[in-house]
């Protein structure tokens, strides 16, 4: 018997508890609206029947607490993540990780930037040294022993990042801001691929990456948390791939798979990259990516309850008799 193992990557959009502001100028969630969501959310997540689930826009981790213990499959599982904490007066969204799988060691919360990295921002004065976001690392054990390193992110948007007294009115202002998030997405794609970097180089084993990317999986943020380019096309070690194109068995001519709508495109923003181990022409392969899935109908449908992004299931197949008789 062959062992399936299932990733999957979701933002819920703005999970928080009832009465909590988290943005300025959007209202909390009443009770009827917080029932409604996470309902919503306990029943999406019993679909995607993944073991492992990578989560974005978490402002309470008390929250996602309350959809797990909502939904059939997910009542015990292993719950990774921190609340967030404010930074300049904002609020910004944290992540999570759900596992089925065992932990196989702490979980480590990424806030600043590996190796000093410190880019300053056009017209700023201080330095950008943390992520945006935390990357979340979680150690998982496979079915055979192994560990595997997990890892949750969210790329800074494609919002314009404003300093004080620009508007979007003026065309250079705008210009300028959207320069500076393109800057800090990038940056926070440059500080993840150190860290994976770091622990290639420390130590083979398999790598997953779940996220929002904010990008689509050939913008040059995305590729360089891929570690395109530096062995050229045919080296595997060290670099990610994205489970959509080393798919065995899907017909990509068929692919409808789109995790976000905006002002009428469909774009992919979410992503799960995996490292050689699940390549098909690595000779350190432990598994294979069968098939990528988008859970992405309630995006057009916009219901008041639902995320604004689909969802990405990952069905991997993982070689060897001990996998087999898992």
């Amino acid at each position: 018997m062959q062992h399936e193992l299932r990733f999957a990557t979701f933002n819920v959009l703005n999970l928080a508890l009832p009465g909590a502001r988290f943005y300025d100028g959007q209202e909390p969630y009443s009770i009827r609206q917080y029932d409604d969501k996470i309902s919503w959310l306990a029943q999406q997540i019993d679909r995607l029947d993944a073991d492992v689930i990578g989560f974005q826009e978490i402002f309470s981790q008390d929250a996602l607490r309350d959809v797990l213990a909502r939904t059939r499959h997910y009542r015990h599982a292993h719950h990774a993540g921190s609340d967030p904490q404010p930074r300049d007066g904002q609020l910004t969204p944290s992540v999570a990780l759900v596992s089925r799988l065992p932990l196989a060691g702490l979980p480590i919360l990424h806030q600043d930037l590996p190796r000093q990295l410190a880019i300053t921002l056009p017209d700023t004065l201080a330095p950008m040294t943390r992520f945006t976001r935390p990357v979340l690392q979680v150690p998982l054990s496979l079915p055979d022993g192994s560990t595997l390193q997990a890892f949750v992110t969210h790329m800074k948007s494609k919002r314009p990042d404003w300093n004080p007294g620009e508007t979007e009115d003026d065309p250079y202002h705008l210009g300028m801001a959207s320069l500076r998030s393109l800057i800090r997405r990038g940056t926070d794609a440059l500080g993840l691929r150190y860290l994976l970097t770091d622990l290639q180089l420390a130590q083979r084993g398999p790598l997953v990456v779940l996220g929002d990317f904010n990008d689509d999986a050939s913008a040059v943020s995305t590729q360089m948390v891929m570690g395109t380019g530096r062995h050229g096309k045919s080296a595997l070690y060290e670099r990610l791939f994205d489970s959509t194109l080393i798919q065995t068995g899907n017909d990509r001519s068929r692919d409808v798979g789109y995790t976000h709508l905006h002002e009428g495109a469909y774009q992919t923003l979410d992503h799960v990259l995996v490292s050689e181990e699940f390549h098909p022409r690595s000779n350190y392969a432990i598994g294979e990516v069968l098939e990528v899935l988008y859970l992405n109908d309630h995006v057009g449908l916009r219901l008041a309850a639902a995320s604004d992004h689909g969802q990405v299931l990952v069905r991997i197949r993982l070689f060897g008799k001990d996998a087999e008789s898992a």
